[in-house]
Parts: structure tokens; sequence; C-alpha cells
């Protein structure tokens, strides 16, 4: 696949990418490091900066400490664009004592009226108050219009211009090239709207750079007085240059927005078993569906650098399709050209279902799947009491890696027998956790254990099973899986276990890192595939559920098909999404935004698991194919958007004005989405149904 910046020229600059002092056309240089500095602001230090472009610097005031000149905080603020955004500001503003006044092409008389701030239709009225700061809160996209149109004249010849645009190059180059000289420049950015700063502006990033400004102490002292308001409210301070900042923001901010329209139109929901990682991209497509597509277009529009980080980010999705589809293939390839048993045996996985891509539902999971009436219910602590010793178990963990020693922990905790058996020696790690150890299954086996806890992974799983000495068991054992995936294990256990066997599936839906402070109100589901109706054998059956539910587990009753619906749409997005960022080897910045640590800390839960685990989400369950094809589509389509309206621009430059981009909309993109999704599970359930026939 050719990247897109050879498929796509750089379109023709604009008027406002005219020379200009600090031209925007310089090549980006991957080879620069920036490394902020804490020191705090001065009027001393901001006056020694005024004429240079400033190495970045890091400070968060503290407004108790500091010794303030109440005069000095009395500004008249003039606010262009009286949008959410503006009166998200203007509220603060007002809180502080300052003058506010305001001017939108919209009227918002009455929103202003509420707020204490005076609006104004006509700008030239609002000019001729002389505010002392002009405070830009338009969209990127009508910022140079606003702007070229803007009655300049009527304003105090050193009245001090402030941008509040989340691209920092092109606001800078269009204000040197639009304000006469006389007028003051800061190019700021507070990393923060009203939605992640609805509890307040304290600890959240407010991005600067000082243009421009006059050497008399008066404007000096008005650009302290201005940025003073950001520390006050307990922001952290950045100064760095406009550079600078949309080399990081390319990656902190157009990324998340990028992933969570993705999302967004995928139309994920919250299910009965969210993971901690799925909760964060729900949060995260909230945060961003707020957002204006004019708002995300413009941070593709305008940022230089975000052209690579798209290309980057559809090298890194089209890597890992090859990785999944390239183990597939091998799979398949040992499978047709190996011996005869092999070929038997792919031919019995396709039979039966082993295989995703000829894995088929039961008429029950089918109906189930398709009415989306999942089954789920609080399962309560002490439906089996653990006071006495009648009340333990004797569990055998087979399968004794991170997992089955993180849940032998618990196990030994509330004061059962565990047993371990695993093909590596653990017998160390066995010892300190009070386990009794078996290097050789039929010992385990003949210490006649009353629950068998599989904690193999997913592409072990059946070797496993058809290995161990079932004629060494009592005849009535109860079998367990934790496996990510339930109607693969579910036929597994069918299949092979004998039929006096009993059948529990479960996930417990969290791990050694997301539980490691405890497994309280985290999801743990759980399907009685075959349990005797023996007194003795449903006590048993509770016995284990009851381990859970006393660690303060939700516990969640839903057969293995519904459980891997939701997991296809939920831990396996998740994964796919924390695998595809961990290709792109993403690093903090000084500007992260919360949607940003979001997708940091996505990458650190999932880079911990294997990619056999992975890989096991996607081979058993049936519906991971579908899930990702759908995330392919939400990828291009959003592609299409963005180059669509890119193409409409230059149409509209070569054409002339008879052709406007604006009516590029796009609905086309998102229809043509939404149909191909409809179409994809239209099919797929059409396939189903045919097989299950």
């Amino acid at each position: 696949m050719l990247p897109f910046s050879s498929l796509h020229l750089q379109p023709p600059k604009p008027p406002l990418f005219a020379p200009s002092p600090d031209p925007l056309c310089l090549p980006p240089s991957k080879s620069l490091i920036f490394s902020p500095r804490i020191k705090p602001m001065t009027t001393t230090t901001l006056s020694l900066r005024l004429q240079s472009s400033c190495p970045s610097s890091t400070t968060k005031a503290n407004p108790k400490t500091q010794t303030q000149n109440p005069s000095s905080y009395d500004l008249k603020i003039a606010l262009i664009g009286f949008g959410n955004y503006g009166q998200f500001l203007a509220k603060t503003l007002i809180s502080q004592g300052h003058t506010v006044l305001a001017h939108s092409r919209s009227d918002h008389s009455l929103a202003a009226k509420s707020l204490g701030v005076s609006f104004f239709l006509d700008p030239h009225d609002l000019c001729e108050r002389h505010p002392d700061v002009i405070l830009l809160c338009t969209s990127i996209i009508s910022t140079e219009e606003v702007l070229k149109s803007f009655p300049l004249q009527r304003l105090k010849r050193n009245t001090l211009f402030v941008d509040v645009l989340s691209v920092k190059e092109f606001a800078k180059n269009l204000l040197l090239d639009v304000l006469p000289n006389d007028f003051d420049i800061i190019c700021s950015h507070p990393m923060f709207g009203p939605q992640s700063a609805k509890h307040g502006w304290d600890g959240l990033y407010f991005v600067y750079e000082n243009v421009r400004i006059g050497n008399e102490e008066n404007r000096a002292s008005r650009c302290k007085t201005f940025l003073e308001i950001f520390e006050r409210e307990g922001c952290k301070m950045v100064e760095m240059s406009c550079q600078e900042h949309d080399k990081y923001a390319a990656e902190s901010q157009f990324l998340t927005h990028t992933v969570g329209r993705v999302l967004e139109m995928l139309k994920l929901e919250s299910t009965p078993i969210n993971t901690k990682g799925y909760e964060s991209l729900l949060d995260l497509v909230e945060n961003t569906s707020g957002d204006s597509f004019d708002l995300y277009y413009g941070l593709f529009m305008y940022n230089r650098n975000v052209l690579e980080m798209l290309d980057r980010l559809d090298l890194a999705f089209e890597d890992l399709r090859k990785q999944l589809f390239g183990r597939l293939h091998e799979v398949v390839r040992k499978q047709l050209f190996g011996n005869a048993e092999s070929r038997k045996v792919l031919h019995e996985n396709y039979n039966k279902g082993h295989l995703n891509g000829a894995a088929a539902l039961s008429s029950r999971s089918e109906s189930v799947r398709f009415q989306g009436s999942a089954r789920t219910y609080e399962y309560e602590a002490g439906n089996s009491s653990c006071s006495d010793d009648s009340s333990k178990l004797k569990i055998a963990i087979v399968g004794f890696g991170n997992f089955g020693q993180f849940l032998a922990k618990t196990f030994v905790q509330q004061g059962h027998t565990v047993l371990a058996y695993s093909r590596a020696n653990y017998s160390d790690v066995a010892q300190k956790l009070g386990v009794s150890y078996f290097s050789n299954a039929d010992d385990l086996c003949e210490q006649h254990p009353e629950v068998i806890v599989l904690c193999t992974s997913i592409l072990s799983t059946e070797k496993i099973i058809k290995s161990l000495p079932f004629q060494r068991l009592k005849r009535s054992t109860l079998f367990v899986d934790v496996l990510s995936v339930k109607e693969f294990p579910r036929n597994l256990f069918l299949q092979h276990l004998p039929p006096h066997f009993d059948i529990l599936c479960t996930h417990p839906m969290f791990g050694p890192e997301s539980g490691k402070n405890g497994w309280n109100q985290l999801a743990f589901v759980f399907d009685k595939v075959r349990i005797g109706s023996e007194g003795s054998r449903v006590s048993r059956c509770n016995k284990f559920l009851d381990i859970f539910a006393r660690e303060g587990c939700r516990m969640v009753e839903m057969s293995c098909a519904e459980h891997d619906w939701h997991a296809a749409g939920s831990q396996f997005i998740t994964h796919t999404m924390g695998r595809v960022l961990e290709k792109l080897g993403l690093e903090s910045t000084p500007i992260n935004t919360k949607g940003y640590e979001t997708l940091l800390n996505l990458v650190e839960n999932t880079a911990g698991d294997s990619f056999d685990l992975y890989y096991g989400l996607f081979m058993y369950n049936v519906n991971a194919m579908e899930q990702l094809e759908r995330l392919d589509l939400a990828f291009e389509s959003l592609k299409d958007q963005l180059f669509g309206r890119l193409h409409g621009v230059l149409r509209k430059q070569l054409f002339g004005s008879s052709e406007n981009p604006q009516e590029l909309s796009e609905e086309p993109s998102v229809a043509k989405f939404s149909q191909n999704s409809a179409a994809l599970v239209s099919s797929s359930s059409e396939t189903l149904n045919a097989e299950n026939n």
C-alpha cells in the first residue's frame, strides 16, 4: 500500500501562508527533541523573552502563594466567537472580575446577559469600546475570514490579540500576516474544553507562545495578567513554540480524535461485561463526539504533521491485519499439507466449529444473539456458607502461569486446598503460595480434586484437554475454564469430557494488572453448561462461584454465545486498538490531553498480553472477524470524509466559487459506512443461518 503522502500532494498554499517572519513551510525534523523545563513565570523573565522564540517551559502556579496586585487583574476582554467555547471561557473570566464583551455572527445576547457579558452584534460597536484583549474563539476554518473582516482600525493600536485554536502554526502566520505591526500577539491553546474541564481547570495544560509583545512595561504587564487568568485556575502553564505544539498535537490530539471518531462509527455500546479498557474507549467516544467535524477537519487541514500520523496509523492497522491473517494462513497450510491425520483434524474442525471462519452458532445461541436479550443477574455471596471446613474445595489448577498464580492466591487466602500442574516447573512459586505442585498430570488427578480449573492459553487448551488422564479422576469432577472466548471451550468440553463430568464455563473479566487492587465490582461471567442434579454437585458449583462473589465480583450469568457476541464488540476491539497504537510507539508529551492519556493507558494495559492471547480472541470467537471488518470500514470511511472534503477545497481553488466545499458533507461517507456495515452483519447472519440449517 502506498503511503498517503505519496498519493496526496500538499494543496496549494492559500494567501495566509505567504512569506512571513516565521514561515510555515519549514521541513519537519524527527531529530528534534524538546525537553520542557520547569520554571516559574515572573515579570522579569517574561520581559526578557518578549522578542524571542522561547524554549518550552512548564510551571504550575499556586494562586495562594502569589502576591497579587488587585488592579492588575482588571482587564477588558472581548471574545470574538461566542459559541460553546467562548461561553465556557467567559464564565471564568467573569468570575475573576474581568470585564467581558462578546461578538458573534449568531445572536447570543440572551446567553451573554445571563453570564454578565456585554454582547454586540456589530463588531464596530465592540471595537469602539477599546478592549485590552481580543480573544479569538472562532473555529479553525472560519478564523481567516473573521479576522480579515474585523474593523482593526477602530481598536487601540497596541491591542493584544490572543487565539485559542487547536493548531498553532496556522494561527501564528495568520495573525502575523493580517494584524498591523503595533498589535501584540499571543498564540495559545487551552488543552481542555467544556467536557474535559467540567470539574475545573486544575492540572490541565495551557500552552502558549508570546509571538510578539511590545517592549513597554504596561504591555508586558498586560500579557502577564492575561496568562495569570489560567495560572490562578491551576493550569499547568507550558510555554513552547507553535511549531513544537503542532508536532506534539499531531500525535496527542489528532490521533485521539481519529480513534474516537472511528469508534463512534462502530456505535459502541456498554455491555454487561465491560472491561476497564473498554470503559475507557466508551469515555473517549463520549469526549470526542461532542466536537464538530469542522474541528476535526481543521486539525487535519491546518497541522502539517497530521498526514504522516494518519499514514502511520493506517500502516499499523494494516500490519496487524497481516499478522492475524498470516498466522491463520500458517495454520491452514500446516493442516492442508501435513499428514493425513492433520487433514482429518482440519475436516473435523470445520465441521465442529473450531475455526473462526467456519464456526456455526447453535440454534440457541443464534436466537440469543440476534434477539439481543442478554440474560444476566447478580450472583449474591452466601449461596453456600464458607464458614466451616465442609465448604472448602480441593481445586486443581492446570496451567500455573501468571493467571493461574493470580487465582491461586485468592483460593488459598479463602482456605481452599489448591493443587497445580503445568508443563513448566513452577514448584518454587507454588511452595511460596502454599500450593501443592505436581509435575505429572497423573499424580495430580490421583489426588481426586473436586474442581479442575483450566488456566491454559486459548491455543493450547485442546491439546491439554486431550492429554489429561480422565480415568484417574472421580466421575463427577467439575471442569472449569477461564478462557477469554467461551463457545470454543464449551464445545471442547462437550466433545472430549465424559458425560458424567460437570462443566462450568467462566471468564473473569480482569487479570493481574486490572485486578491488582482487588476484584470488587469487576465482572465475572459464567455459564452452567452441565451441572448434575444431585444436591452435592449443585452445592459444589455454588461454592466455586462463591469464591468470586465473596471478593465483590459482579456476577453475570449468560450463555457462551452471548458472551462471545459482547466480547467481540468490547474485548476484541479494545485489544485491537491497543495493539494498533502500540505499533505507533506512542510516548507521553508535554501537552497530553485526557483522551491521549486514555490511549497511553490502553497501550500499557494491552501490551502485557501475548500475541497468542490476541490471536486466540480472533481465531476462536466467531464474531471477531465481523468486528475487524467493521473497524476497517469505519477507518476507511473516516479517511474518505477527510480527503473528500480536501478534494472539495482544491476544486474550489481550481474552478472558482461555483462549487462550495461546505456542500461536501460527510454524510455520504457515513451513509456508505452504515450500508456496508449493515450488509456485513446481514451477510454474516445469513451465513450462520445457512450453516445452522
